[in-house]
């Protein structure tokens, strides 16, 4: 079977479908490109089966090259049979391919390397044959003083030494203790001696087991992370004698006096060899999961964050909060150019409490306002190289409402914090996926080319950041490019990276409005057609007048009619109609806005038995984290979030929704905020009731009623939001 047919089995698609997205791939396709504009050679295959298709062609072609040096090593050494070769050549996984090469190795030093340099290999394979006879008596024959075998004690050691080796290296034997680590061993963690006291962050894990399978990514991360830094002492193991008995079903023959030897290598093989080798590989294994939902819980929170709807074109003011060094107040315009910059003083030492609402009063006036680590980053820098960081901070938390995704690609994906122990995954593979996402985020929205930062440009199919630069130098120099087709005349940006890339750029000021839709150049005359067959023109799609009624006629055409018209594909078609039922649409624009929050400003604020109003922050596999306008942000916990069954809190919340939660608690010593979704927003389920008739009923539901505190305690700070409300509104 082709590593293509084989992909195809696994992923249930066709063949085709498979050759043609790995043929367009290895051309220099990616993976945005060909979901949007190749579905006729994919089968409209979306983003998630394509990148299937390339991560497992990889992973095939690195196991083909792997098997080629395996083959060749032992081809080299002479040591190469028909059935071990047709083992290797059938051999699926890394794992079972590197168990058939482990007896052919190179070695370091080892117990049976020694035993073996003392001409005790003999007397094992005597041995293991396990055959009624004298034993003593046999091995007497292998003394020597000159090999260094005393006497016949120690050529039993050595010949059970190379028994021991040949047990942990039996592909079977391998294969089977590795299936009982995977289905049946417990994951353990004991304190680390004398770390009891300094380690108490890990207080949960001090005695600490549960079965591997069942033990979540979190957990498995959590405990990795105590062992790393020398709190923890991990183990992982099945029972010693269902391992046991598992390689005596294999390698125990009889009741001889041979057996009895091999039963003691056994034993010592397990024990020295194969459990230490199982561990590492299982622990290594549960890793590797963990990581991956990790990434993905990351890469899904990412993905929403960055598609949040922007709030639009208005003009922003923005505070970057300080205390002894001041806020730092920004004022931008509609397209996020800063305006003017200056610092207040709201609190302790200085407590220019009025003068700063003042301000602040004045600046919203004069600019007609209509509503952080990207401030210290190389692309702040270069953006605003004569303001300081706190000022670019102030810009980029204005613009991130403005635009959260134009605004967050200048961030490093891992600094965003929407992921959890991101910084204890594979970091090759987090990088990876987050830059997949990012792309795809932008792909799906498209951007403006005429204002789009190179950062963002970067993100686009088929432009690296060096193209990106060239482009904003060629606008800079040129002024605002006038069409798509003028991207050919920016350097080292050739006639493959503008297929790639010309669909996802929109030009709102071209004369050909398909400049500004999805459609991709190389379907212009296909568009016209479809068009033409609404009954509608291209001028037609800038005459205002007409627009609604193009949307209305694109929406209700019949796609495959039309296909089968034109001889055209009808993914196309139908891609091409819905760019006319929503010409120049931003596809975040059907999401809600971004809300204003409002009164909460301290930890005081909060109470018990109150409800808070927040923003959905950060989803992990434990809970949700909640900004509800304080410097903490609230945990709902996993089991707060729903009466109902989920499989992961990404079924019930997103990133930036906005969700009204019950307070549990408030811990102001430790900052901690335990919220509830559940009996916030649902009735927790009534077991059914049998009515005098005997029969069964459901109660009506009993709703729970919150209400915030008679009293609430005053707050310690300056509640500045709330005199600034006060103060304007006077």
């Amino acid at each position: 079977m082709t590593h293509n047919q084989k992909i195809s089995a696994e992923l249930a698609i066709h063949s085709w479908q498979v050759d043609n997205v790995i043929s367009l791939i290895d051309e220099g396709a990616t993976i945005p490109f060909l979901a949007r504009y190749r579905k006729e050679m994919t089968g409209s295959l979306d983003e998630v089966v394509i990148a299937a298709i390339r991560d497992r062609v990889v992973q095939l072609r690195e196991l083909d090259k792997r098997r080629q040096v395996i083959l060749d090593s032992i081809n080299e050494q002479g040591l190469m049979t028909p059935e071990l070769e047709q083992k290797i050549l059938n051999a699926g996984v890394m794992s079972l391919l590197e168990d058939l090469y482990l007896p052919f190795k190179p070695k370091r030093k080892t117990k049976a390397t020694v035993a073996k340099a003392k001409g005790l290999e003999p007397l094992a394979k005597y041995i293991l044959e396990q055959q009624p006879g004298d034993i003593t008596f046999k091995a007497k024959s292998f003394v020597s003083l000159e090999k260094e075998v005393a006497n016949v004690d120690e050529a039993l050691s050595g010949a059970r030494d190379i028994i021991a080796e040949w047990i942990s290296e039996n592909d079977i034997a391998r294969s089977r203790i590795r299936q009982l680590f995977e289905r049946e061993a417990i994951i353990s963690s004991k304190v680390a001696k004398g770390k009891a006291e300094v380690g108490q962050k890990y207080e949960t894990w001090f005695d600490f087991s549960e079965p591997l399978v069942k033990a979540p990514s979190h957990r498995v991360l959590a405990m990795l992370r105590g062992h790393e830094e020398g709190y923890l002492k991990i183990k992982v193991e099945p029972e010693v004698e269902r391992a046991q008995t598992q390689l005596e079903r294999i390698f125990i023959k009889g009741n001889t006096a041979a057996s009895a030897q091999v039963q003691i290598a056994l034993e010592d093989s397990y024990k020295r060899l194969l459990q230490p080798s199982m561990e590492t590989e299982t622990l290594q294994t549960a890793k590797e999961k963990a990581d991956l939902e990790a990434i993905r819980v990351f890469a899904e929170n990412m993905r929403q964050l960055l598609l949040s709807p922007p709030m639009g074109e208005k003009n922003v003011l923005a505070l970057d909060p300080g205390f002894r060094t001041g806020c730092k107040v920004v004022c931008l315009d509609k397209q996020g150019n800063l305006l003017h910059n200056e610092t207040i003083y709201p609190h302790p030492p200085q407590n220019e409490i009025k003068q700063s609402i003042a301000k602040i009063i004045n600046l919203v006036k004069a600019y007609k306002i209509d509503a952080s680590v990207y401030s210290a980053s190389a692309v702040a820098r270069e953006e605003f190289p004569d303001y300081d960081i706190t000022v670019r901070g102030a810009v980029s938390i204005g613009r991130r409402l403005m635009d959260p995704l134009a605004e967050l690609v200048k961030i490093d994906p891992k600094s965003i914090g929407v992921g959890q122990y991101q910084h204890d995954v594979n970091q090759k593979e987090l990088a990876q996926s987050l830059q997949a996402v990012v792309e795809s985020s932008v792909n799906h929205v498209g951007v403006e080319l005429n204002t789009a930062s190179s950062a963002l440009l970067s993100y686009v199919s088929g432009i690296n950041s060096a193209v990106a630069k060239n482009i904003v130098k060629f606008r800079t120099e040129n002024g605002s490019f006038s069409d798509r087709k003028q991207l050919l005349k920016v350097a080292r940006l050739g006639p493959a990276a503008f297929v790639q890339c010309a669909g996802f750029l929109r030009v709102a000021a071209s004369g050909n409005p398909l400049d500004n839709t999805s459609v991709h150049p190389e379907s212009y005359k296909l568009a016209e057609t479809v068009l033409a067959e609404l009954g509608y023109s291209l001028k037609d799609l800038k005459n205002k007048d007409k627009i609604t009624a193009i949307q209305q006629a694109a929406t209700a055409a019949d796609a495959k009619v039309i296909a089968d018209k034109l001889a055209a594909g009808e993914p196309t078609v139908r891609d091409i109609l819905q760019s006319f039922s929503r010409p120049g649409r931003d596809p975040r624009e059907d999401m809600p806005a971004p809300q204003p929050r409002k009164n909460i400003t301290n930890l005081t604020d909060i109470q018990a038995g109150s409800l808070v109003t927040g923003t959905v922050h950060n989803i992990t596999d434990f809970g949700v984290f909640v900004d509800i306008g304080v410097k903490i942000n609230g945990l709902i916990h996993k089991s707060e979030l729903s009466y109902k069954r989920f499989n992961h809190a990404l079924d019930i919340v997103s990133i930036g929704d906005i969700v009204e939660c019950l307070v549990l608690s408030v811990d102001e010593d430790r900052k901690r905020i335990a919220l509830s979704l559940k009996q916030a927003r649902e009735t927790k389920p009534q077991p059914a009731a049998q009515n005098r008739d005997n029969r069964s009923f459901s109660p009506r539901p009993v709703v729970k009623q919150t209400t915030a505190p008679a009293n609430p305690v005053e707050p310690k700070q300056t509640d500045f939001a709330a005199l600034l409300n006060k103060f304007g509104k006077k």
